[in-house]
This record gives structure tokens, sequence and C-alpha cells, in this order.
């Protein structure tokens, strides 16, 4: 029921405009009660989005799960599912979209529905990030960073029509997001072996558990701790050297 009104007054919204659209002429033409209208949705807005809901329902509970360890890459991972939503109906996704441009009040209501978005992925954020250093700004900045990279693309896409990839192109922008607030994935060494974390990706800075001592010959390794050895550029900022050391150590970034 739900969708059938949904598609019942999506296609009089395109036929008539949105405005000009009442109440009553979209359950006539869904063949259902008024009651039933307002059941499913408060508003005639609310059917222009009526998959948000149920994006916002699965992004929480992907969050709940906790299954990346990463806190910026699991919300990257939820506003992938944003993309999928708007990639698995191209025509109605652009369309919806040019009928927004065109609507003030559901600029409006977009925007709303975004910001709750930024406000699921801040929360968790700051829970994650809760005791450490600006941990609640640094959710609100990381949320809003994620969700303007994610918009950027995902709107030059429905721009261009629908046409290439809206996955990649999201990929790609999440990726700038990544680049700075991401920690590394640790590498996984042999026992006696060099680790190196961020090969040429990480701007700056090398960092390796080594069983050599600074001369380069055979070190005692404590039993308190790893010898590590650090090589840095000159002009590489000092939070993604120490980024790098925890990755390699396997301690948590509770500062970031």
């Amino acid at each position: 029921m739900r969708e059938t009104l949904a598609e019942a007054a999506f296609q009089l919204f395109l036929e008539r405009g949105f405005e000009r659209t009442t109440v009553d002429e979209i359950v006539a033409r869904a063949g259902v009660g008024r009651r039933s209208f307002f059941r499913y949705f408060p508003s005639k807005e609310d059917a222009v989005f009526p998959d948000h809901e149920r994006c916002l329902a699965d992004m929480t509970a992907l969050l709940a799960r906790g299954t990346e360890p990463d806190p910026v890459r699991a919300v990257c991972d939820a506003a992938r599912l944003v993309t999928r939503m708007y990639a698995a109906k191209p025509e109605f996704s652009v369309q919806r979209y040019r009928l927004t441009q065109e609507v003030p009040g559901l600029r409006t209501y977009e925007l709303s529905v975004v910001r709750r978005y930024e406000r699921t992925m801040a929360g968790f954020l700051r829970e994650c990030w809760s005791g450490g250093p600006d941990g609640a700004l640094r959710a609100e900045v990381v949320a809003a960073a994620v969700v303007a990279a994610h918009n950027n693309a995902l709107r030059a896409w429905l721009r261009s029509g629908g046409s290439g990839d809206a996955e990649a192109a999201v990929e790609h922008a999440l990726g700038t997001v990544l680049d700075v607030w991401a920690r590394p994935a640790a590498p996984a060494a042999a026992p006696g072996a060099e680790a190196f974390a961020g090969s040429g990706g990480s701007p700056g800075a090398t960092a390796a558990v080594s069983g050599g001592g600074p001369g380069g010959g055979p070190a005692e390794v404590s039993a308190d701790g790893d010898v590590v050895v650090m090589v840095a550029r000159r002009d590489a900022p000092l939070w993604r050297v120490v980024q790098q050391v925890e990755a390699v150590l396997g301690t948590p970034a509770r500062h970031r």
C-alpha cells in the first residue's frame, strides 16, 4: 500500500505539479481512502521521499552492529547505503531530483532528511570518540565531511541524468575523507620481519616495527615493548606520524 500510494503521488506530481496535486487526487488514483494516505505519510512531502525512513533505519542498524573497527570507515559504509538506494532506481531518482529543484518546499524537506543522516553519523562518532580530546567536535566535522563528499558526487550524477556509475563516483569522493581522517589499515607482518604502515599511500610518514637496533644490527627487544623505528619527511603532519605508529602497534586512535 505504501508503494502504491507513493507511485500514484509521484505520477501526479509529474503530471500536474506538486503544488496543484491534492491528497484527494492521490488517493483516488491509488484507489484507497483518504485515511490510508495519512496512515503512511504525514504530508505530501513525505510521499516524495518514501524510501528514506527505511534507509535511515538500515544505517542506524549498520552502525549499531559495529563490524567495522574504524569509525570513519564505518560512517562511509553507512553513506554508501544511501548511494545504493538512489542507484537502484535511477530513473525515479533523477525525476525526483528535478522535481525537488523546482519546488522550494521539497528542497527544504530534502535538507531536513540530509540533516537526519548527518546527525545519525555524528552521534555514532561521538560515542566512538567519547573521552578523547575534542571527540564531539571531531564527530561533527567528520560527519559533515562524509555527507558533503557523498552528496557532491551523488548530485553530480543526478544532474547528469543518471549517466555513469553513481557508486564509483561516490567512492572516489569518500576517498578524500578517508585520506584525511581514516585510520590506516595495520599491516600483517611475519615474526621477525619489518612491518611497514603506509607504504606509498600515506603522505610523508613510514613506520616500522623492527628487530634491528638504531645502528641496524641485532637488538634485544624488551619484554614490555617493541623497538619502533619511524622514518618521516620533515613536512609530515604530526597527526599522520602518530596515526602510523598506532596502526603498527595496534593501539586505538582515541585522540582522533
